[in-house]
């Protein structure tokens, strides 16, 4: 999940945050690499081990999905010599695989640990193996990417011998990653304890709370602190029952299965089927009740008074309710059930807690009856709209197995069109001009419903540019990606954009294969964009990037995409964009040797990552400096931080200091 963070603070001490945070080399793994055996005959196999722990909120790209996708997949070199040969390819061992929005296809990772294989035969009694591999990882908490190079030399029944390895693990800012890592399991319990509140007010559940609070005032025998207690234990007992079913689900489901749940598209369609089946349900098609015997039996035991009546009076109220909570509870589950193994127990422990609230307040205080609602007609309508929006969001699972296994039954104009007619049927319901057969008849349109049926109505009318190419950041992490639109006219409105100014394309360095977005014109290297500043006068603007960073292209789409950002780029800097991870091979006369590690740099990728290294101490994107032609840093530099108003003050501020001649020390 990624998140939007407002700075609070004044200038000079959000920089000073920020510089504290990536100002700093990260190396995400640490790679040991061993033989599988300590003895090997001329003729036989073994294997060379390739292992990695990975820092936790990070991941690392495996070698197993297409390398033109965009992540950097793992890549492995050995040299030859006469003691062995390669026997297939490096193999990775159990990754995890994911349909990646972002870049519109399946891709492979590791988390916590990796382990690749390579098998060779033993061509001589003495074998050595030298080699190296390259890396990408990126982090979902903090939004840095980085990629790594590891050497290594083996010989049999010798240890690693790791030369010129970076430096030691830094985790940056790991009180932070946990306090992002927290944030999305209070999302998931404010959004279970707002489904527990519209739980409350559906037809299942509402007219049972005045039945609760008459077997409360008289279940004490007359002692009112006795019934408050039975009342309490009664609202814990509902929270117990529903955060143990979440225990369940997270214990017998893992991680390993939660991932299966999310990517695989027999659990996605399952999950599609389920939510329509709901939808149905609340539309009055057919009810979804617990078996009888089951609710007779635990009815039967609620005599017995005391705590174990009032537990299996909670039992009866989760058991009877469940055709109204049922759909309600599933949602969660469902929504949680790719994430951490917490989110099914916080998912479940959100709703119940919310469930169980106006029950046990009536309970104990009687008299805020008299100021409630009566049961009618507008219990059914909530659960008309809660169909409705159950139908939307389970096209979402059926959309994640289209995407994932190529079918093509939903590509985005399909898919907003379904959601545009959704949501108009609804907005027409809540106007009282469409009715189920069990319905009350509408006479007249009360406030409430107006104004729900304005928002229905406004939300349908921001979907329909969505079909015509326009990003709708909102529904981000819902639509299917735009590359299978027919139609974008938002792109060629992006790439036509400016101020009126007809901007040539440059014809710059390494231009023929490497763009800058939205249609901005830059360069992509850093000789040439001192030499455009000197003679434009403009500042420069420095982008670390990668062809595989996603958290680039989502600086690009959420924050690049503003119109305040554009003009600022295509007006009053010049724009260098410094690839990382480009395999382009450069002539010999252009390698460097690092300074950082004392390797040869021989790619434009390697060189530019060792410039952002070197200058900057920072091997993490995107990266964002702001300099002028003499390479003096104009402001502190930025990270990952989705923040607009943010990104324009900084490129403000950058303009302001070029003009002033003024520079910061980093």
């Amino acid at each position: 999940m990624k998140l939007n963070f407002k700075f609070a603070l004044v200038l000079i001490l959000s920089s000073m945050i920020t510089l504290s945070a990536f100002s700093q080399i990260v190396q995400p793994a640490k790679w040991k690499v061993e033989f599988s055996k300590k003895d090997v005959k001329v003729g036989e196999t073994l294997e060379v081990l390739i292992k990695g722990d990975i820092i936790d909120t990070w991941h690392v790209y495996s070698n197993d999905f297409d390398p033109e996708l965009g992540p950097i997949v793992a890549t492995f070199n050995f040299e030859k010599n006469d003691s062995y040969e390669l026997v297939g390819e490096v193999t990775p061992i159990k990754p995890h695989k994911q349909f990646d929005k972002v870049w519109e296809g399946e891709v492979s990772y590791f988390e916590k640990n990796a382990e690749f294989r390579q098998t060779i035969k033993a061509l001589s009694e003495n074998i050595k193996v030298s080699g190296s591999f390259d890396y990408q990882a990126c982090s979902d908490v903090s939004g840095q990417c980085v990629t790594g190079e590891e050497d290594f030399d083996l010989v049999l029944g010798g240890e690693v011998v790791k030369a010129k390895v970076q430096q030691e693990i830094k985790q940056s800012t790991p009180d932070e990653d946990k306090k992002e890592s927290k944030k999305g399991l209070w999302a998931i319990f404010i959004a279970a304890f707002v489904g527990g509140l519209i739980a409350i007010v559906t037809p299942c559940v509402f007219p049972m709370i005045p039945m609760t609070v008459s077997y409360f005032m008289h279940s004490g025998g007359g002692n009112k602190a006795k019934g408050r207690m039975n009342a309490f234990f009664y609202g814990f007992s509902i929270i117990a029952i529903y955060t143990i079913i979440g225990t369940i689900l997270a214990v017998v489901m893992g991680p390993g299965f939660a991932n299966f749940l999310s990517t695989h598209w027999i659990p996605n369609v399952l999950f599609f089927i389920i939510f329509v089946v709901f939808a149905f349900s609340f539309f009055g098609m057919f009810e979804i009740t617990m078996p009888s015997w089951m609710v007779n039996k635990s009815v039967a035991n609620e005599d017995k008074g005391g705590f174990l009546g009032s537990f299996f009076m909670a039992f009866t109220l989760v058991l009877v309710s469940f055709s109204c909570t049922g759909p309600i509870v599933g949602s969660i589950l469902v929504a949680s059930a790719g994430g951490q193994v917490l989110m099914p127990i916080i998912g479940m422990l959100g709703f119940s807690l919310a469930f169980a609230l106006p029950f046990t307040l009536f309970a104990i205080f009687p008299g805020w009856l008299n100021n409630m609602p009566k049961s009618g007609g507008w219990l059914n309508s909530v659960k008309v709209v809660l169909g409705f929006l159950e139908l939307a969001l389970g096209l979402k699972f059926l959309s994640i197995a289209d995407q994932t296994y190529h079918w093509g039954i939903l590509d985005r104009e399909v898919y907003l069109a379904i959601w545009i007619v959704i949501f108009t049927l609804m907005g027409f319901y809540l106007l009282g001009k469409i009715a189920f057969s069990h319905d009350s008849p509408v006479k007249f349109v009360s406030v409430p419903r107006l104004l729900l049926s304005i928002i229905t109505f406004s939300f349908v009318v921001y979907m329909i540019p969505g079909m015509f190419g326009a990003p709708l950041k909102v529904l981000s992490g819902f639509t299917p990606p735009k590359s299978g639109l027919d139609f974008d006219l938002e792109s060629l409105i992006v790439e036509n954009a400016g101020s009126g100014v007809k901007h040539e394309k440059i014809n710059s360095k390494y231009s023929d294969f490497l763009h800058l977005p939205h249609g901005l014109q830059g360069y992509f290297d850093m000789d040439e964009a001192k030499a455009a500043s000197k003679a434009q006068n403009k500042p420069i603007f420095v982008d670390f990037t990668g062809h595989g960073c996603v958290n680039c292209r989502e600086m690009e789409s959420n924050v690049w995409s503003d119109s305040r950002v554009l003009k600022r780029l295509r007006e009053d800097y010049v724009i260098v964009a410094m690839y990382v991870d480009d395999k382009k091979k450069l002539p010999k006369e252009e390698w460097i040797v690092s300074s950082f590690d004392g390797k040869t740099k021989k790619t434009l990728g390697k060189k530019n990552a060792n410039y952002q290294i070197e200058n900057y101490n920072v091997n993490a994107q995107p990266y964002y400096v702001l300099m002028d032609n003499e390479g003096q840093a104009l402001h502190i530099p930025r990270s990952y931080d989705l923040d607009v108003d943010a990104f324009v003050k900084f490129l403000d501020e950058g303009i302001k200091n070029f003009k002033n001649g003024t520079s910061v020390e980093l």
